[in-house]
């Protein structure tokens, strides 16, 4: 017989009506419409954003997000089904995005480039999170915190001063493989209106590759494994006594997440053409995940689809918002000057309190509580 603690975190038996989708959803629905459809319309929108939409904005915005929605649902591993407060995602982020701006740098734009940097790159993720892990879990939650905070700085701080290797602060540009470049096209006619060239085709890479990461962290958490990490995240010392290893299990977490995080990481470096140490391993970043997490709902993974749309959505356009609405108000008295777009982080920041006040569950949470 299971534990309770382990038996409630068992996914709910929707019937097999469902078939292939709940199948690639590893038997995780949403469990709420209103969630189904959010989830929906978020999926096909990015998918379809090239179509829909032109200019280069719009694809830079989608593409940013499907690569936070990867870094994001990494995060919630540790924070959300495992307990842990780790502030070194980022240096994974930033591994991966150097990996790959390495590689491409000094071996030139060819796709066993490509390979051989986010290999490279993965390794040294698996091997620095699992020394971190072995090190340091054993310590309580606060200390382990401060010691990835530690970790991180030093990371940030060699990625910048390694100027041979990094760039230094300027970071690495790089040429992309040929079928990446805005120049190449697949199809010599447009397919429904739209000229599929390498830039198009570097946007479905992070597209699926991103959606690839997210189902396989799915899986991953709806497995027997996963199940221990919820129960080591509720009561540690129960699971501990039940003869699970809470150190081996807490460090296989982290070595989970942080591959995901690499391969977000190379994943932004490919779309952007750059890696430097303000795109991957600001600790501003960091604080963006976990505002993801925590509003889009913990423990779920769902979360950090809604949390990583809406708050890429809200720092790309939020100020473009607040510049209409205070040229609509021009003549009110006051209005005016609290839209100004130069004040978009202030409302920024106030939209997330408010919403984590509103949702301490998170929106996910929140949309099944609902259901």
């Amino acid at each position: 017989m299971k534990p309770a603690f382990l038996a409630s975190a068992q996914p709910e038996d929707t019937g097999p009506s469902n078939g292939l989708l709940l199948r690639l959803l590893s038997s995780d629905g949403p469990r709420s419409r209103a969630l189904a459809a959010l989830l929906v319309v978020i999926v096909l929108g990015l998918a379809a954003t090239p179509f829909l939409f032109g200019g280069s904005q719009p694809l830079g915005t989608a593409a940013k997000i499907c690569v936070f929605i990867a870094l994001a649902a990494s995060y919630d591993v540790l924070l959300g089904y495992t307990g842990i407060v780790s502030f070194a995602h980022t240096m994974f982020f930033g591994i991966g995005g150097y990996g790959v701006a390495i590689a491409l740098d000094r071996l030139g734009p060819t796709w066993t480039s490509v390979g051989l940097g986010l290999l490279g790159a993965l390794a040294l993720s698996a091997a620095l999170a699992a020394a971190i892990g072995l090190l340091s879990l054993r310590v309580r939650a606060i200390f382990f915190s401060m010691i990835t905070l530690a970790v991180a700085s030093a990371a940030a701080v060699l990625a910048s001063q390694m100027s041979t290797i990094t760039g230094g602060e300027d970071g690495l540009s790089f040429q992309l493989p040929h079928q990446l470049r805005p120049a190449f096209r697949l199809f010599a006619e447009p397919v429904l209106g739209l000229s599929i060239n390498g830039r198009v085709l570097a946007y479905f890479l992070v597209f699926f590759a991103a959606l690839a990461v997210f189902l396989v962290l799915l899986r991953i958490v709806n497995s027997p494994f996963g199940r221990v990490l919820q129960a080591i995240r509720e009561n540690e010392f129960r699971a501990e006594a039940l003869g699970y290893r809470v150190v081996a299990y807490r460090t296989a977490a982290s070595v989970i997440a942080a591959l995901a995080a690499t391969i977000a990481g190379g994943l932004l470096a490919l779309w952007l053409r750059y890696n430097g140490p303000d795109t991957t391993l600001s600790f501003s970043i960091m604080i963006d995940i976990l505002l993801m997490v925590v509003i889009g709902g913990m423990g779920t993974l769902y979360g950090a689809v809604i949390g990583a749309t809406l708050f890429v959505l809200a720092q790309s356009y939020l100020q473009v918002l607040m510049g209409w609405a205070n040229t609509a108000l021009t003549g009110v008295p006051v209005l005016p000057d609290l839209v100004h777009p130069d004040r978009w982080l202030l409302w920024l920041g106030a939209l997330f309190i408010i919403s984590v006040y509103a949702f301490p569950g998170g929106i996910v949470g929140h949309l099944r509580r609902r259901h």
